[in-house]
């Protein structure tokens, strides 16, 4: 299978990517994401796709940089950042992904009565980012073998951040690994923890909260409070598991 590194740009299996994405019923996986505070998107990539990005995880030209999570208590296992430029359909699926989660972000954050509002493209929002010194990218690999796993966490790597994400599992449950779900958990006011756990599967897609999220309260439609969010990966039982991390702020 080739890596995405020796895809010419605009060669299928990616040609028609930002028509696929804005072709999802993004109505219905806003309620979702209301609801919920996150979203399933079933086979956004196919299985070429995510294993031509799975693959090019040794290509060290791509990365700028390698954390072993173990040496930062983050977990075991271990990530890669790609460097700018990105690999073009990691930048197609940043630049079409944003433009349609922008209109999403700017209304929770009018609920939750914050101020920022983000503007309609992902460039503008970079340009933002980078003005605050928030230049390095943050669009991730991660790669997870047996025994490894993820803690929970936030992704928050400055002073903007974009309160969604999307991760996309480029490897088969069943076939490659066994175990590694990936699990959200919400934390409301004075309540405990509510887990879950999103059953995906190769080229499946998850879009969800960074960190916090409206929800409406029982007094009335005027009453939304903010709950926080954290995701993770639990421990790998066999084989490897290999995931696309897209974020869309830069870090510092």
């Amino acid at each position: 299978m080739p890596s995405i590194a020796t895809l010419p740009p605009g060669t299928a299996p990616f040609a028609d990517l930002p028509s696929r994405i804005d072709a999802l019923p993004w109505p219905s996986l806003a309620l979702d994401l209301d609801a919920a505070g996150w979203a399933m998107i079933p086979g956004l990539l196919d299985a070429r796709e995510a294993a031509s990005l799975a693959g090019c995880y040794d290509d060290d030209r791509l990365f700028r940089s390698r954390v072993v999570m173990a040496r930062h208590n983050f977990g075991l296992g271990e990530y890669k950042y790609f460097r700018y430029p990105l690999p073009s359909p990691v930048q197609m699926l940043r630049t079409a992904l944003y433009a349609r989660l922008a209109p999403l972000a700017n209304r929770w954050n009018r609920l939750m009565g914050l101020p920022v509002r983000y503007p309609d493209t992902h460039a503008d929002f970079q340009q933002r980012c980078n003005a605050a010194g928030q230049v390095r990218p943050t669009p991730l690999l991660l790669r997870y073998g047996a025994g490894d796993y993820n803690c929970l966490h936030q992704d928050l790597y400055g002073e903007h951040v974009f309160p969604l994400q999307v991760a996309i599992l480029l490897s088969e449950p069943g076939r490659d690994f066994e175990g590694g779900e990936f699990v959200l958990t919400e934390q409301r006011p004075r309540m405990q923890s509510r887990p879950e756990v999103v059953p995906l599967r190769q080229g499946d897609a998850v879009v969800f909260a960074v960190n916090q999220r409206p929800v409406q309260g029982a007094r009335g439609a005027g009453h939304v409070y903010r709950v926080s969010m954290r995701h993770g990966v639990s421990r790998l039982r066999a084989g490897h598991r290999h995931t696309l991390g897209v974020i869309f702020h830069d870090a510092t």
